[in-house]
């Protein structure tokens, strides 16, 4: 099964163990270092889609770059949000797995198993 992606951050120790997990179950995702290549719009709006989430819910609010940003003003649209997560992508919550046409979050990384 290759099907499977991780939006990983080799730096964030639950992102490591998720992959690290993700390999014990015989897994070879394909690996997206988002801080790198970050999603797009129409992938991170696929992403929430298929979490359920709204983009505020899919953000990392300690991170500096929520509020330097202006990702703390609540009343920016979805699309404005999307489109700073983007330019910001350390904000997005990690590790994100999708497979089988479902979504986790790898906090903890143990729930990452309920898609296979």
């Amino acid at each position: 099964m290759s099907d499977f992606k991780i939006y990983h951050n080799p730096r964030c120790s639950k992102s490591r163990q998720t992959l690290a997990l993700l390999e014990q179950n015989g897994l070879s995702p394909k690996i997206v270092e988002y801080l790198k290549s970050a999603p797009t719009a129409k992938e991170l709006k696929e992403i929430l889609n298929l979490l359920n989430l709204s983009p505020q819910d899919l953000m990392r609010k300690k991170e500096a770059e929520y509020k330097s940003s202006g990702l703390d003003n609540l009343d920016l649209s979805e699309e404005k949000q999307i489109e700073l997560m983007i330019a910001n992508p350390k904000v997005i919550e990690r590790p994100i797995v999708i497979g089988n046409g479902k979504a986790a979050i790898g906090r903890p990384p143990e729930s990452v198993l309920e898609l296979l």
